[in-house]
Order: structure tokens, then sequence, then C-alpha cells
């Protein structure tokens, strides 16, 4: 079955960088786009940021670009995000999925997500 493992969350100063990763196996990774999803309490799930199966088309929300950077290594079935100059409005679960990678389709997560990993950022 499929299985997709976050890891690299953890408690950081505002101004601080994390690097967050997910291994997927289960499926043919580079067949996916794949994406970055946040959930803060008593928020809404925000699509962060995606990329396609060759990592040449990205996008990012508004709220990270410029902040966060996305990749992925289809030799390993590996994705990762890069944040940098976290603040508190960072604080959240964080979430890998298979997702399709357009404006719109990174409004609802995609069928294949792990259990999260959480980044805390302190003011």
């Amino acid at each position: 079955q499929v299985q997709v493992v976050e890891s690299g969350g953890g408690l950081v100063q505002a101004g601080g960088s994390l690097r967050l990763s997910c291994t997927v196996s289960g499926l043919q990774f580079d067949d996916y786009a794949m994406g970055w999803f946040r959930q803060a309490p008593g928020k809404e799930r925000e699509g962060v940021s995606c990329l396609n199966w060759s990592g040449a088309y990205q996008y990012y929300s508004a709220s990270v670009e410029g902040r966060f950077t996305i990749s992925r290594d289809n030799a390993k079935n590996t994705l990762a995000l890069q944040m940098n100059s976290l603040n508190a409005e960072d604080t959240a679960m964080y979430y890998c999925a298979a997702n399709k990678c357009t404006r719109e389709s990174m409004k609802t997560i995609g069928d294949y997500w792990g259990q999260g990993t959480q980044v805390s950022v302190s003011s």
C-alpha cells in the first residue's frame, strides 16, 4: 500500500529555518505531482507548495513565496520543503501529499498523504 512519511518538524525561533522531508513508497513516485499542506489549530488546511513530476513547475502560496523552497529527488522517492525566515504564522502540522499541482488543485488534499510533522515557531 501507499506510505507517506514526513519528518523534520520541530520547535524553532522566529527567523529560523527548518527543512521538512517526505518519503513515499507504494506508488510510482515520478508519475505524481507532489505537494505540502499545513493546518494550524482552528484554521482550515492550506495548500502551501507543490511541484510537478520533474520539479520544473512549482507553485507557492502567497503566504510562503520567497521564504519556502520545494524540491524532489525522484531517484530516492523523496520530497523536501526548505523553510526560511519562519514566523509564528507558520506554526502548523505539515503534510506531504501526492497532489495535482495547480493553484486550484491545492485547495484540496489528494488521495495519499502522511501523518504530518509538527512545526512550531516561537516569537
